[in-house]
């Protein structure tokens, strides 16, 4: 599997979206489409997308009973994305399901994955919020194993598990990591944060991107940087 960057497309209008794409000229990036844009302007933004080449990531992290993300997963399979997710803490039985539901009539769907715990989380906040007192890397590995034994495609994770990730569930087990900064750069909200080139290191498969493409003074100079740093 080859390595990609992922572009966070963190808009609130189709407008702020198509602009900021426009000026990729030569590449067509791997991006993501979250809650904010997606939630703005709907599944015709994902179509448009689509459309003009690009890879999408649909980044709507479904948490619900079995059936409801069953039945909403068929719908999303329907928008061609390369790549949707949901969280892991919904338990395996919402994680079968939901490939059920994402599984298109001739047996082919995008890549499933899992959030695991999310970047902003930290051993302190997931003990007093979530009354989880387990170290964070051992619930980071059980939810990926659960998400593997469910049979998804991957986890989202933070780039410093990516390595123990594929120690526990295989090569082949995709790791899609946010909580990735220049060196240079500021962390924001993000906790657990590390750079392009650490995260190939650690065997980083995918790495999402938002802020530090998306509001740099050059935004192609900062993708083209973040490229060469993760995929060489």
């Amino acid at each position: 599997m080859g390595k990609d960057v992922i572009i966070a497309l963190d808009f609130d209008s189709r407008e702020k979206t198509l602009a900021f794409l426009d000026q990729f000229t030569e590449e067509k990036p791997f991006v993501k489409i979250g809650m904010e844009l997606y939630y703005a302007e709907g599944p015709a933004v994902v179509r448009e997308i689509k459309a003009r080449g690009h890879k999408v990531f649909l980044d709507l992290k479904l948490h619900d009973i079995p059936n409801t993300v069953k039945k909403a997963m068929a719908v999303l399979s329907g928008l061609d994305v390369d790549m949707t997710n949901l969280h892991a803490a919904g338990t395996k039985a919402m994680m079968e399901a939901a490939l059920e539901g994402l599984t298109r009539p001739d047996g082919t769907r995008p890549l499933l994955i899992a959030v695991t715990q999310l970047t902003s989380t930290s051993q302190e906040r997931m003990e007093a919020d979530l009354l989880i007192d387990k170290p964070l890397d051992q619930v980071v590995m059980h939810y990926a194993k659960c998400a593997a034994e469910a049979g998804l495609a991957g986890v989202v994770c933070s780039p410093l598990e990516a390595g123990k990730v594929h120690e526990a569930c295989g090569g082949g087990f995709v790791t899609v990591t946010p909580g990735v900064r220049f060196a240079d750069g500021e962390v924001g909200d993000q906790v657990r944060v590390t750079t392009p080139a650490k995260a190939k290191e650690l065997g980083s498969d995918y790495i999402v991107v938002g802020r530090p493409i998306t509001q740099a003074a050059d935004p192609v100079a900062a993708y083209r940087r973040c490229v060469a740093e993760f995929v060489g």
